[in-house]
């Protein structure tokens, strides 16, 4: 934790950032609580609440390829800031559904809110090797993460709250949460002459097609093997991932008949797997190699399915909870390490598309994780689903282990640096 107060007292970049990142994200939450509660009032129907879940995605996916080619061409400060502004002016428009009474509406905002995401949150990662050095970027990216995990079960309380004493207020706390962070955005200052710039355009370059310049993007993380195992490991949890979030609800009121409480204690030990394994990334990340995170990678992910396994089979409340902390205890260390050497790794005029197209091709699979969850409840028992779903949310980790143990992943070269110099790292990498 020193090293997390550390950073925040000495990085004035870093630290406007956390800042909108809490206000922000907690906004998020409350726009969450409140969109859904909306739409069962006004339909009582689950499959609405479905229907927003898809409106969601389906913009995150087919606009985060062109989110990131924008980061990588122009300013990413103002690329973020301008997403912050649109954001806040859409989250305003959701109280058109409390005078309106029309479903539409929330799948319009829902959808029009994602679009517009993609620009901010690959920005984000896109900008933290810019404003962290390159001993801060391990703490930097481990706060960032842990904050988001915080965020979420800390929102999930201040929304309910806020959303009882009326929706209103919730839509417009989550607009002004998204000017907070363009304000803290602002406030970021420049550390060198490319400023927050992917790369210099030449004026040869302006009619390059975007296609082509992601498809540039892709070709890059093929002929990184690193960055490419880590990006198809995000994909293939996500597989067994995004049944969670039905998975959850079913475990809570059908397999264990505890209501709205066991919901709530499953999602509770979730994110305090996640708290606990993010500081403990934080820690263990500094200490060790590279040949040593590629092994721990492997070993947590075997951990995770079968910690997911044994949840979705374990006979007993109690049991269950332990199990659900275990597994994404291990998938944040995973996270926080994976994305730590991202952050080291990618060159700088390749950042947007890297982080947009893994945040792409996640939420692609997340999507379809979480329909084939749902569809499958109707027909067979949520232990089966999740015994299926943990196994294939840790199946990916063979190819790591192949790749790793046949010398497919050599240690990258540090952003900025050549391959043959020396890279720079707080821990021992060989």
């Amino acid at each position: 934790m020193g090293e997390f107060l550390q950073l925040l007292r000495c990085n004035r970049n870093y630290r406007f950032t956390w800042i909108g990142q809490i206000v922000s994200e907690i906004g998020d939450n409350f726009n969450n609580i409140a969109v859904f509660a909306l739409a069962m009032d006004l339909t009582h129907s689950g499959m609405v609440v479905t229907g927003v879940l898809l409106a969601r995605a389906v913009p995150a996916v087919t606009i985060g390829p062109m989110a990131g080619v924008l980061l990588d061409r122009f300013d990413r400060k103002r690329i973020m800031i301008a997403s912050d502004l649109t954001r806040a002016v859409i989250a305003l428009g959701f109280i058109l559904a409390l005078t309106s009474h029309r479903v539409w509406v929330l799948y319009l905002f829902s959808a029009l809110l994602m679009a517009a995401s993609p620009f901010f949150t690959a920005g984000r990662s896109a900008i933290l090797p810019t404003i962290a050095s390159p001993g801060e970027i391990h703490t930097a990216n481990s706060l960032t993460q842990t904050t988001q995990w915080m965020n979420v079960t800390v929102g999930a309380f201040l929304g309910a709250t806020v959303v009882a004493m009326g929706y209103k207020w919730a839509f417009v706390f989550n607009a002004f949460s998204f000017v907070f962070s363009a304000w803290c955005i602002r406030h970021l200052r420049a550390p060198g002459p490319e400023g927050f710039h992917g790369r210099h355009v030449e004026a040869e370059d302006v009619g390059i097609r975007p296609w082509h310049e992601y498809r540039e993007g892709l070709r890059y993380m093929r002929s990184v093997p690193l960055v490419l195992a880590i990006a198809l490991l995000s994909v293939g949890w996500a597989l067994g991932g995004g049944a969670a979030q039905i998975l959850f609800t079913l475990f809570g009121e059908v397999v264990f008949n505890r209501g709205a409480s066991g919901i709530g204690m499953i999602w509770g030990s979730a994110g305090l797997g996640l708290l606990v394994g993010g500081v403990f990334a934080n820690w263990l990340g500094r200490r060790i190699s590279f040949r040593a995170y590629k092994l721990i990678v492997f070993v947590d992910f075997v951990i995770h399915g079968a910690s997911y396994t044994l949840f979705s089979l374990a006979p007993r409340f109690g049991m269950a909870l332990l199990f659900i902390f275990l597994s994404r205890s291990v998938m944040a260390v995973n996270s926080v390490m994976n994305y730590s050497w991202l952050l080291r790794t990618i060159a700088n005029r390749y950042r947007g598309r890297v982080f947009a197209t893994i945040d792409t091709f996640t939420w692609t699979m997340m999507m379809i994780s979480m329909m084939v969850a749902g569809i499958a409840s109707i027909d067979y028992n949520p232990r089966l689903i999740g015994t299926v779903a943990g196994l294939l949310s840790s199946v990916t980790v063979i190819g790591w282990g192949w790749a790793n143990w046949t010398g497919r992943l050599p240690m990258p070269g540090i952003a900025g640096t050549e391959s043959d110099e020396p890279e720079t790292h707080p821990g021992n990498m060989v």
